[in-house]
């Protein structure tokens, strides 16, 4: 199977090569030729499967280079019992009749980007190996949260590369940043943007593109790719929770053979919804895509009307990861529903560059409504869902999950569509224990890795061990740059 750019049909390489690469050189994000069919009785011989078997044989249908056994190698090592709490790894929660909870946080950082970047490390190494390649790799990484964690701790002394993390100074969590800054490994770098995620993403964008600097980096031997979701590596191991989650329902008899089930996703860059696309088009009976955003509504707004716009006010929320406004998975779905033009998703992604804009046509709109539904929250309606859910329940969710879980309200309620529904759960309540202590009408006493025993006590819900030895670690990183800074700070890197 090939690769294409989202920019270029020309540019075609093998899956190897694009999770080398992690970024086409012409800007555009690389994407399956075509996304393959799960075969008949496929969901059936799955069901069967532990959650490793699973991802084996997912991954295994794009990855034409790759052997099944150094995929389950891979696969042993990234979720084994070191790093994930329960043996299911991906683990579902039934919280009423209908609705259900995929929970993505039971790995080593206690967020969802672990299902993804305790994977990456492996299909990237071995992919220099493939391709004959001699240069060291350097792995650049923007981050609006949790993708930043997980990725340190995926390439931590990983021998032959170097990542260098990219986080909005004022734009993530006491924990998140005490995780990140506080990260152990001699090839790591972590630096605070004096800006907001988009500010990050885009240069680190910028610095993929540029050709000079790529060639005076390749003389000193290195070689730069990404762990964000625009490299192909990292987003599709998401595909395989959603084909997951959809046999625990049916192994437990929640849902019927075909029966369609909807999936609500907290969504700022678009990756995560995009796998549930993905896992559709493969097969999997999905009847609604859910995009849950918080006030930063920038793709609500556009699943709704067709019309991209990034100029608007920017929120700092208490659901950081969210807080995004340029989306940039979003063209690789432009690229899809386009019927794989080229010319015109490099038409929008222009106009978005030059003018901060876009209107897709009526024809994307048409599959856009066919496929999606879409609805925002305040943070007051994010505290509101975390003390219902618990107060009814006795369920502790973190502010991305509770988005989602507003947001499915909202849904049923406007188009009474009662059909069986998963959220995902993106991440531990604990890494946000200000705002969820406050929405459990408590008053936070202290800051950071102070809040975990006041919200343990509060809720009777253990905390993860990942986050409460965070107690007493002092940050190595303490840096801080404007965003013209930032290629100067790689060159520095990697000298």
């Amino acid at each position: 199977m090939r690769y294409i750019s989202t920019r270029d049909n020309n540019t075609a390489v093998s899956s190897a090569r694009a999770i080398e690469l992690g970024l086409s050189r012409d800007g555009g994000l690389f994407v399956p030729e075509t996304v393959p069919r799960l075969p008949a009785g496929a969901i059936g011989e799955l069901c069967g499967m532990s959650y490793r078997q699973r991802a084996v044989y997912v991954m295994k249908l794009f990855l034409e280079d790759y052997s099944v056994a150094e995929l389950t190698d891979f696969v042993t090592r990234a979720y084994g019992p070191r790093g994930f709490d329960t043996p299911h790894i991906a683990p579902v929660r039934k919280l009423d009749g209908n609705t259900h909870f995929l929970e993505l946080w039971h790995g080593p950082t206690c967020a969802f980007k672990d299902m993804a970047l305790q994977m990456l490390p492996h299909l990237l190494t071995a992919a220099v190996r493939k391709n004959g390649e001699e240069r060291r790799v350097c792995i650049l990484v923007a981050t609006s949260g949790d993708t930043g964690k997980a990725a340190l701790e995926g390439f931590a002394d990983v021998e032959g590369t170097k990542i260098c993390v990219f986080y909005p100074r004022d734009g993530v969590s006491d924990i998140q940043k005490l995780q990140m800054t506080s990260q152990s490994g001699g090839n790591v770098l972590v630096c605070a943007v004096n800006g907001n995620f988009d500010d990050a993403q885009t240069t680190v964008k910028e610095i993929f593109s540029d050709s000079a600097l790529r060639e005076e980096l390749s003389g000193r031997g290195w070689m730069l790719s990404s762990a964000n979701s625009i490299n192909w590596g990292r987003l599709l191991p998401q595909i395989v929770y959603y084909i997951s989650a959809y046999c625990d329902l049916l192994n437990e008899k929640e849902i019927g053979e075909g029966e369609r089930v909807n999936f609500c996703v907290p969504t700022g860059n678009f990756g995560d919804i995009l796998a549930g696309y993905y896992a559709r088009e493969m097969g999997l009976p999905v009847k609604t895509l859910i995009c849950a955003s918080n006030s930063n509504d920038v793709l609500t707004e556009f699943l709704r009307t067709g019309r991209y716009d990034r100029r608007r006010e920017f929120y700092t929320t208490i659901s950081p990861s969210m807080d995004i406004l340029v989306s940039s998975n979003l063209e690789r779905l432009l690229y899809h529903l386009s019927g794989g033009d080229d010319g015109e998703t490099a038409g929008y992604m222009e106009d978005l560059r030059t003018g901060g804009e876009y209107t897709v046509s009526p024809a994307i709109r048409a599959c856009l409504d066919r496929l999606f539904a879409a609805g925002s929250c305040t943070d007051g309606e994010t505290k509101a869902a975390i003390a219902k859910v618990f107060a009814e329940h006795g369920y502790l969710m973190d502010t991305h999950t509770a988005v989602a879980y507003g947001v499915l309200g909202k849904y049923r309620a406007e188009t009474g569509d009662a059909a069986p529904a998963v959220v995902v759960s993106t991440a531990s309540p604990y890494k946000f224990c200000a705002a969820v202590l406050e929405a459990l009408g408590k008053t936070p006493e202290g800051a950071g890795p102070e809040l975990i025993g006041q919200l343990e006590r509060a809720s009777g819900v253990p905390a993860p061990r990942p986050l409460t030895a965070l107690m007493g670690k002092m940050p190595r990183f303490t840096g801080s740059f404007d965003k013209v800074e930032l290629s100067g700070v790689v060159r520095g890197f990697l000298k």
